[in-house]
C-alpha cells in the first residue's frame, strides 16, 4: 500500500476493532498518524488493533465509547484533544446493520441503525466542530455505502443511514470549505469482512454477479483511499462521495 505522509497527525477512527475500521487504522499508523482506535464493545479486538500498530512502530491507543450516545462522544472527543492537543483526521465508520423487509422491520430496529451511523457521525463532528476550526484545516472522512447510494430490498434503515451520511458530508463540505477543512465520503460496495463471509455462498455469488468487477473489494480497498483524503494530496477535493465498489453504483 502506498505510504502518504501523515506523521505529527493526530487520527481518530470509530468503530475501529475489526473489518474496515481496523485496516484503516493500521493503514493511517503506518502512514505516520497517532491512530485512536475507537470501539463499542469490543475491547479485545481493539486493543489487538492497537498492538498490531503498535509493533510496526506505530503508536495508537484504544478508547471505548458508543459514538451514538451524545455525552459518551463529549467525553470521548474532550479526552482526546486534552491528551494530544487536536485531531487532524476524524473517520466516522461505526456501523450497525439490522436487515429486514420494511414489514418486518422493528421500530426499534430502524431507530439503532440510524442512530448509529448517522447520528454517531453528527455527534462526533460537532464535538470536534470547535477543534477543527481552531486548526483551520483538518480532513472529515465519512465511510457511507453503496446501499446509501443506490439503496437495496431489505435495507430501508441501512440505505437511508448511509444516504443520510451522504447528505451530512455534502452540507459539511460547504459549511467547512471557507477554513480549510474537507469533509468527503467513501461509499464501499460489497468488502470481504467477517460481515461478508457470513452471508450463504449463494448471497455471494449473485452479489458478485451485480459487480462489473465481479469480486469483492479487501478492507485495504478503503484504507487506501482514506490514507489518500486524510493526506494533502487530496487537499483539493472536498464534499464528493467516492464509491469504491468494482463498478457497482455504475
Amino acid at each position: 500500500m502506498s505510504n502518504y505522509d501523515l506523521k505529527d497527525k493526530v487520527a481518530l477512527v470509530t468503530g475501529a476493532s475489526r473489518g474496515i475500521g481496523r485496516q484503516i487504522a493500521i493503514h493511517l499508523a503506518q502512514c505516520g498518524a497517532k491512530v485512536i482506535v475507537n470501539y463499542c464493545g469490543s475491547k479485545e479486538a481493539a486493543d489487538e488493533v492497537v498492538d498490531t500498530i503498535k509493533a510496526g512502530g506505530g503508536t495508537a491507543e484504544s478508547m471505548q465509547c458508543d459514538v451514538s450516545d451524545f455525552v459518551q462522544t463529549q467525553n470521548m472527543t474532550e479526552k482526546i484533544t486534552e491528551k494530544y492537543g487536536k485531531v487532524d483526521i476524524l473517520v466516522n465508520n461505526a456501523g450497525v446493520t439490522r436487515d429486514n423487509l420494511m414489514i418486518k422491520m422493528s421500530e426499534d430496529d430502524f431507530d439503532l441503525v440510524v442512530t448509529t451511523n448517522l447520528k454517531g457521525a453528527f455527534n462526533t463532528i460537532r464535538h470536534l466542530y470547535r477543534n477543527f476550526i481552531k486548526l483551520k484545516s483538518g480532513k472529515i472522512i465519512n465511510i457511507s455505502s453503496v446501499s446509501g447510494v443506490m439503496g437495496n430490498a431489505g435495507q430501508a434503515n441501512y440505505s437511508a443511514s448511509k444516504a443520510g451520511v451522504i447528505g451530512l458530508t455534502k452540507s459539511l463540505a460547504r459549511e467547512l470549505a471557507s477554513r480549510n477543512i474537507c469533509v468527503n465520503a467513501i461509499a464501499p460496495g460489497f468488502v470481504e469482512t467477517d460481515m461478508t463471509n457470513r452471508l450463504p455462498q449463494s448471497t455471494q455469488e449473485s452479489a458478485r454477479n451485480m459487480i462489473p468487477l465481479k469480486k469483492f473489494g479487501k478492507p485495504e480497498d478503503i484504507a487506501e483511499m482514506v490514507a489518500f483524503l486524510a493526506s494533502e494530496k487530496a487537499d483539493y477535493i472536498t464534499g464528493q462521495v467516492i464509491c469504491v465498489d468494482g463498478g457497482m453504483s455504475i
